[in-house]
């Protein structure tokens, strides 16, 4: 199974440049105007501007498992992009929220080293 998360967006170039800074490299494939992201085996976040999907715009919230938080923050900051608070969780897991130009909320989660 395949998973395609899209992102609405209202702007591409913009949310282009910025996911671009979000996910430390450029878009790994791109369909027509559609940028994806390959963010597991089978797994990609798609932005998307197009204006049936407009009234769509800041309402996704999409949750990446990752293991470098502090790494990936601190190349978010580097760029200008601001963050919410870092939480830790009952059971360790590191957690933050990150919000695109149009209110998307790309969270970040770090599970506890073993």
């Amino acid at each position: 199974m395949d998973l395609y998360s899209v992102v609405c967006v209202s702007d591409r170039v913009t949310s282009q440049k910025w996911f671009e800074v979000f996910f430390g490299r450029p878009a790994d494939e791109l369909i027509g105007e559609e940028h994806l992201w390959q963010v597991g085996e089978n797994a990609w976040v798609v932005i998307d501007d197009r204006q049936v999907r407009a009234d769509r715009v800041g309402g996704t919230m999409i949750t990446l498992g990752v293991t470098d938080l502090d790494d990936i923050l601190a190349r978010l900051v580097a760029h200008g992009i601001e963050h919410g608070p870092v939480d830790t969780y009952g059971n360790g897991v590191r957690h933050v929220e990150v919000l695109d130009p149009d209110g998307n909320s790309l969270s970040l989660a770090q599970a506890p080293h073993q």
